[in-house]
């Protein structure tokens, strides 16, 4: 048995590539905006987490410029030794300050902040407990930690009730949660799960990955738009949605973060944020926090999607957020969908197994503050084409 076995037998790729139903690895040839281009072909983009419609800001690239004159295009190593910067302490800070919290530490992925900031918190003999629909990275956060994972079912508060109470109780336990699920795009319900974890002398951390820049008035995400910033001990961040940039980062008290930048081996052992990296993601919270109205435009781009899918007679779920599933049955609908959806211009992504079940995939919309209502009245006209041809509606 060789171990390049398995290389030969992989060929479910190939098959759709030959098909020309391969929906993956996509080239775009322009910026990332609510139109991109792909192959030199005009397409509108409905598949972006850029949901304030910051990456080209022109406020944001001269930052990235200013940064990349002043420090380089990178730190030659790590925070733990050379790779700290004064930037990445003012970014730190202003970062901790937006989520109500005493400190902050950057990583150069969000990715990375999850697998450190995991696997660091939990030890042998504790517990992390993960709502079924976590992201891919909490996972292997808990897969890299000593301790063990205990899942509970999606949103189910009666069920995390009794997981904590049969396999956790009177042990260390962190509970986490997506804030928006970046699949199904609804929110965790954070003040049920944090009336429990004190019921249950647990910890609670939040993954604020598409909530940031999308809910309460400020940006600050899912955990300050219910009011429970002080019942939840660690707030994980992205910079690769609304922040314009690459990176993440955790926030929680100055104990937790002094713990975290001698524990989490996701920083210690790898290359720092890039300087350009840091003063973009500083001067997308400048302009978040001075033009709260892109949030509002944001949601009302959501709301008028929203009522339009439905009305057409899509099914959404329990998508309430920017990330809208369309449910289209069985795998090849999904493929199908994205093909016809993709020679009329319009850019999506489809889902399918092992991210959702066989028969639930989904067609992933995801919109933006700065989407025209023209721009969304096109999508609408193809998505109801292409919806009815296909025989989801």
């Amino acid at each position: 048995m060789s171990l390049l076995d398995k290389v030969k037998r992989f060929t479910k790729a190939k098959e759709l590539i030959a098909l020309g139903h391969y929906p993956y690895f996509r080239i775009i040839d322009s910026e990332q905006d609510t139109e991109v281009t792909c192959n030199g072909k005009r397409m509108l983009m409905m598949g972006s987490n850029s949901y304030l419609g910051l990456t080209n800001h022109p406020r944001v690239i001269e930052a990235a410029k200013k940064a990349t004159d002043k420090y380089g295009t990178g730190c030659a190593g790590s925070r733990f030794l050379n790779g700290t910067l004064d930037i990445h302490i003012e970014l730190e800070d202003v970062l901790a300050k937006l989520v109500g919290k005493e400190a902050s530490l950057a990583f150069a992925a969000g990715y990375m902040a999850n697998l450190g900031a995991i696997s660091a918190m939990v030890d042998k003999g504790e517990y992390i407990v993960t709502d079924k629909f976590d992201h891919a990275s909490i996972l292997d956060g808990c897969m890299l930690s000593m301790g063990k994972m205990v899942r509970y079912n999606h949103n189910n508060m009666e069920h995390l009730d009794t997981v904590l109470k049969n396999k956790v109780a009177g042990k260390g336990a962190l509970i986490v949660v997506d804030g928006i699920f970046s699949m199904e795009g609804d929110i965790a319900d954070i003040p049920n799960i944090c009336k429990l974890a004190k019921k249950h002398n647990a910890s609670v951390m939040v993954d604020e990955a598409h909530s940031l820049g999308v809910l309460h008035k400020t940006g600050a995400g899912a955990t300050m738009h219910f009011g429970c910033t002080d019942d939840v001990e660690l707030i994980m961040g992205t910079f690769s949605k609304s922040l314009a940039s690459v990176g993440g980062f955790i926030a929680g008290s100055k104990d937790v973060i002094h713990y975290l930048k001698h524990s989490a081996r996701s920083l210690i052992f790898s290359a720092s944020l890039p300087p350009a990296s840091a003063a973009t993601v500083l001067e997308a919270c400048k302009i978040m926090k001075e033009e709260p109205e892109r949030i509002d435009k944001l949601w009302e781009n959501t709301h008028y999607m929203m009522k339009n899918f439905k009305a057409m007679g899509y099914d959404t779920g329990h998508s309430c957020t920017p990330v809208i599933p369309l449910h289209v049955g069985g795998m090849m609908n999904a493929f199908k969908m994205w093909k016809q959806l993709d020679d009329e211009g319009v850019f999506i992504n489809p889902v399918v197994p092992p991210a959702v079940p066989p028969n639930d995939t989904l067609i992933r919309t995801s919109f933006m503050a700065t989407h025209t209502k023209e721009q969304l009245d096109e999508a609408l006209e193809k998505f109801e084409k292409i919806g009815k041809l296909v025989g989801i509606i």
